[in-house]
């Protein structure tokens, strides 16, 4: 094999007694450390990808051979039979014609050739200047050339049989012009073959195409279809006609026979029968071989025909045939087949080209669109599983959805679209129609496992890149988070659970981010100027609607309203109730996770321990009960709402705070009297 000379360390393979086991403990005790079996496994990666290649050419070159020696054979059958018709013409004549009569004969066949090569002239010119009136951008010269036919046709996708376009062709002795039909019904000339340098294969009707024909050209394998089943045939006939053109050319303007004469009669007379007796005798069948030495006939051209059907992509019948041979040869009729160690091995050799193209079918499916990439390969993906290439199938088909699945998330990216719940959609749908491909092998679960955590990796590196930013509020993280969280858990009724390993992917960037945040809310307490005066909101609808919110956020202050328009806190306790209780509600949605309960309790205590222990400065006149009555509120109204509020959104008591809470009630004494002017005199 040309690969092995390439890759010296790869003849091992091409062995016949070659072991997977004892090579794989070879190398393992040969290889020092990772990166010596990494390197190995690139080589034999390497060599796997070249020798899939050669094998690929090797079938290409292999099927062009078979295709010109069909073109042989069957040229050659014409030639023989023209050859036959042309000795039974010739001994009817030499027995039934006259001098007189040949003549006349003669005579009449020459102006019946002049007249018909008239007409063909006039029809080869009319077709000459139709071309170059109706053709846009064909400047190829047809003068004595021989018109044969012409027709639109539509082409199709070698994949899916998908329209392409509509094209019209123009066919003459040696040149096939095809042409692109616009949509205002002008021609534009697209490209121009010579009829025998291709080859016409005509394809089975099939559900989703009919009436369709391969034609294999020098740029590659092209497909067209015909409106009915008489163009089709009418289009192989003449393609055929245009191959041989040059040979019945010669046949039909050779040398006229001459008349014979009288002598010449006699003696073929007695010639041409013993001439025409002993032509079968030449092409006589050999001598029946014995019953037991004896291949079928389906068995000698089983192999054209799989390469056949191969080639026109009817896997599924290549598949039986393969089937049919492999059961016929390992079967009772072994024993009657003289060659039978060699056909079993032209057997696995085509069992293993269809592999092949299979493989290639289904790496072929990808696409933008997931669920379109998944129905294309159910396929060649649902034949391998049958021909039992369980694990070359679920590693391509894996790698077909990755590459599915990446472009949906920067498409969704890119949108501004809800990337979470379309990772995790995505993700079931290919777990779900993987387990339902591979339900009788458990052993590809492992793969199935092994590529989700691959997965996961990458969706958690794009959302910390694009979502968990540094400087990105805790409100957002919040969101981000429980957005990923809800489908995730999908995964579940499939059997991958999977939300602890995403935690455990981004515990590590929270963390991070709820320090940032920590810092940031500590930095702004004390920054605003407080007056330590109660709150004026100025209006009785912006009283109204302070006490709706804070209702939503489950604390009731109405006891503190006063008058129409006063609330008896400060300002700064008024918004700082409002942000606890929505903070609280951020961290509990994070505090789901466990691993970042202690760090968000933390965040939540010294904030309120920062805003509880705020004071009035030295050079401010402030009443000392007032100051009092906004901590105590916070301590005895705020805080258990906020405890409370956090327990029921994350599930998990939050223990710090509820010390706190203790601590801090302990602490408070009665309230300060307030401060008074004494008058002094020195008066007595």
């Amino acid at each position: 094999m040309a690969t092995a000379s390439v890759y010296p360390n790869m003849k091992e393979f091409d062995d016949i007694n070659f072991s997977v086991h004892k090579y794989t403990k070879e190398l393992t005790r040969e290889c020092v450390g990772g990166s010596d079996l990494q390197q190995r496994k690139k080589e034999i990666e390497a060599y796997n990808e070249t020798t899939a290649a050669t094998l690929k050419q090797t079938c290409k070159n292999n099927y062009m051979e078979f295709i010109q020696t069909a073109k042989e054979i069957s040229h050659l059958e014409s030639e023989m039979y023209q050859l036959s018709h042309i000795l039974i013409e010739q001994r009817n004549i030499l027995a039934t014609m006259t001098d007189g009569k040949t003549a006349s004969r003669l005579k009449a066949d020459s102006v019946e050739a002049e007249s018909s090569t008239a007409a063909d002239d006039v029809q080869n010119s009319h077709a000459t200047r139709a071309v170059k009136e109706m053709v846009q951008g064909f400047n190829g010269n047809l003068e004595g050339k021989t018109f044969l036919n012409e027709g639109a046709l539509i082409e199709l996708d070698a994949n899916d049989y998908r329209p392409i376009q509509r094209v019209f062709f123009f066919l003459f002795n040696d040149v096939l012009i095809v042409c692109k039909v616009k949509h205002d019904k002008r021609l534009d000339f697209l490209k121009e073959y010579d009829p025998k340098k291709i080859a016409v294969i005509n394809i089975k009707d099939l559900d989703g195409v009919k009436n369709a024909i391969n034609i294999i050209t020098p740029d590659g394998s092209k497909i067209y279809q015909s409106i009915t089943a008489a163009g089709k045939s009418e289009w192989i006939e003449k393609l055929e006609e245009a191959f041989r053109f040059d040979q019945q050319k010669k046949t039909k303007k050779g040398q006229a026979p001459q008349p014979p004469t009288r002598a010449k009669q006699q003696s073929s007379k007695s010639s041409t029968p013993e001439k025409i007796i002993s032509t079968p005798s030449v092409q006589s069948p050999p001598e029946p071989k014995s019953l037991e030495n004896e291949t079928p006939e389906w068995l000698s051209t089983a192999s054209e025909e799989i390469q056949t059907l191969v080639a026109q992509r009817h896997f599924e019948d290549a598949q039986d045939l393969i089937k049919r041979k492999q059961e016929y040869v390992n079967g009772e009729n072994r024993k009657k087949l003289s060659q039978a160690e060699s056909i079993e091995s032209k057997v696995k050799q085509q069992e293993l080209k269809l592999i092949n193209v299979l493989l290639k079918e289904l790496s072929n499916s990808h696409n933008r669109n997931l669920q379109i990439a998944l129905r294309a390969a159910q396929r060649p993906l649902k034949i391998l599983v049958e021909m039992g290439r369980y694990r070359q199938a679920s590693a391509t088909l894996l790698k077909v959805c990755a590459v599915s699945l990446r472009v949906s998330q920067r498409e969704a990216r890119r949108n501004n679209a809800d990337i979470s719940e379309l990772f995790f959609c995505d993700l079931t749908q290919v777990a779900c129609d993987y387990l339902t491909a591979f339900e009788q092998q458990p052993a590809c679960v492992s793969a199935l496992v092994v590529w989700c955590n691959a997965e996961l990796q990458y969706f958690a590196s794009q959302l910390i890149k694009h979502y968990l930013t540094k400087g990105t509020s805790l409100e957002t993280v919040a969101k981000c988070v429980e957005r990923v969280r809800k489908p995730s858990t999908k995964l579940t009724e499939i059997g991958l659970d999977i939300s602890y390993h995403m935690e455990g992917l981004l515990r590590t960037t929270l963390e991070s981010l709820i320090e940032d945040s920590k810092e940031r809310l500590l930095d702004s307490v004390g920054r605003s100027e407080e007056s330590w005066q109660p709150y004026n909101l100025q209006t009785k609808s912006h009283l109204k609607r302070l006490l709706l919110e804070l209702d939503v956020l489950g604390i009731d202050v109405r006891a503190q309203a006063t008058g129409d328009t006063w609330i008896n806190l400060t300002q700064s306790t008024v918004v700082f109730i409002r942000h606890f209780l929505q903070l609280t509600e951020h961290c509990g949605g994070l505090a789901k996770c466990e691993t970042l309960l202690q760090k968000l309790e933390l965040l939540l205590k010294e904030l309120f321990m920062a805003h509880h222990s705020q004071k009035a400065p030295s050079d401010m006149a402030v009443d000392p009960n007032f100051v009092m009555k906004n901590k105590i509120f916070l301590v005895d109204n705020l805080l258990p709402i906020a405890i409370d509020k956090f327990r029921q959104i994350s599930g998990r008591q939050c223990e710090i705070l509820r010390e706190l809470h203790t601590k801090m009630s302990r602490q408070q004494g009665a309230p300060l009297p307030r401060q008074r002017s004494v008058y002094t005199t020195d008066v007595f």
